[in-house]
């Protein structure tokens, strides 16, 4: 096959050329491009904004469930046995659109916290890895990045998390989105919204870093040569959601309770005032239910983290490629 001269051109033609031995996990032959090696900054960052969207969005409900499987001292009416049946439940007692009760507040948050948490962790682990692995595909790089990105992806996201939090719990007061942040600001000042950032961070930060390494160390293996294949990035984007959400359901339970600050749970336990600190809250946890307390909510957080990433991934390949190739096809023309 003849290439054209013009790079643009030619970027486009390589990545149609490929071998059977070159086909990703699960093709049957279909036409398949390579991912791009490297993607504008705007287009990561576009891509990570609807890929956000769309992940909190499409579970959100399951969300919701997770959130009051997770309070320590539940409301008689408000325990349930598992996700469909406390759905079920919901929907019945409160209203059809009940469980997307916070989504709004979600969505204002993810759009610009997932664009900054793709674009940095592609620009830093693409750093990494060219001082690491001589540019080649690194664990420690991929993880590392991932922590960095979650420290801005969560200080944009943790004060939407308090507030989805509290409007997701059982007999919440808040009217909605802006009588929760006017009260939340009037009785417990700006600092409410930040309570549980450290916790956030401590829970996040090993979250993301299994979660990346995972998805990319599954990508060595059914898709090695890096094509866009939406099977491969569904499948990954699963595997590493279950995973890291399994091991970091302890600290998402504390967490819950730094959020929405459960007063039947701290009076329970003659805690005044409002908790707040990492070590507190383990502590109270711990006082409430024993170890078995920190696994609260664990199968919902599973369930919502696998569709939830695996959403995330092939939506975000998707955009970076689709986005790339348009790109390069309007400068094709251009010449």
């Amino acid at each position: 096959m003849e290439l054209s001269s013009d790079p643009a051109v030619a970027i486009l033609e390589m990545s149609q050329t490929k071998s059977k031995d070159d086909e990703p996990f699960g093709s049957d032959g279909g036409d398949y491009e390579s991912l791009p090696p490297h993607v504008s900054v705007a287009t990561h960052m576009t891509a990570g904004a609807v890929a956000g969207i769309l992940e909190h969005t499409v579970m959100y409900p399951v969300d919701s469930v997770k959130t009051r499987m997770q309070s320590l001292q539940p409301d008689p009416n408000a325990q349930y046995k598992g996700v469909y049946q406390a759905l079920k439940r919901i929907m019945q007692t409160e209203g059809l659109l009940r469980p997307l009760r916070g989504l709004n507040i979600t969505m204002m948050g993810a759009g610009p916290a997932h664009a900054l948490y793709f674009a940095c962790y592609e620009r830093v682990k693409r750093s990494l890895s060219d001082v690491m692995h001589s540019g080649g595909n690194s664990n420690l790089a991929n993880g590392l990045a991932g922590s960095v990105a979650t420290v801005l992806h969560d200080a944009i996201m943790n004060p939407a998390e308090v507030v989805k939090q509290r409007m997701q719990m059982y007999n919440s007061p808040y009217r909605g989105l802006w009588d929760c942040l006017k009260t939340v600001t009037r009785t417990e000042g700006i600092g409410a919204f930040y309570r549980s950032y450290s916790t956030q961070l401590t829970m996040n930060i090993p979250f993301q870093a299994v979660h990346f390494i995972t998805y990319e160390l599954m990508q060595e293996q059914l898709n090695p040569h890096r094509h866009y294949y939406p099977g491969s990035h569904i499948v990954s984007g699963a595997a590493a959601g279950a995973i890291s959400a399994a091991i970091t359901t302890p600290l998402d339970v504390c967490k819950t309770l730094l959020n929405t600050q459960e007063n039947v749970a701290l009076n329970s336990v003659n805690i005044s005032g409002h908790l707040s600190g990492m070590a507190n809250a383990f502590r109270t946890v711990y006082r409430l239910g024993g170890l078995a307390a920190f696994f609260k909510g664990a199968q919902a957080r599973v369930i919502y983290q696998m569709p939830s990433t695996a959403i995330a991934w092939s939506v975000y390949e998707f955009f970076k490629y689709f986005l790339t190739k348009q790109q390069l096809e309007q400068e094709a023309r251009r010449v």
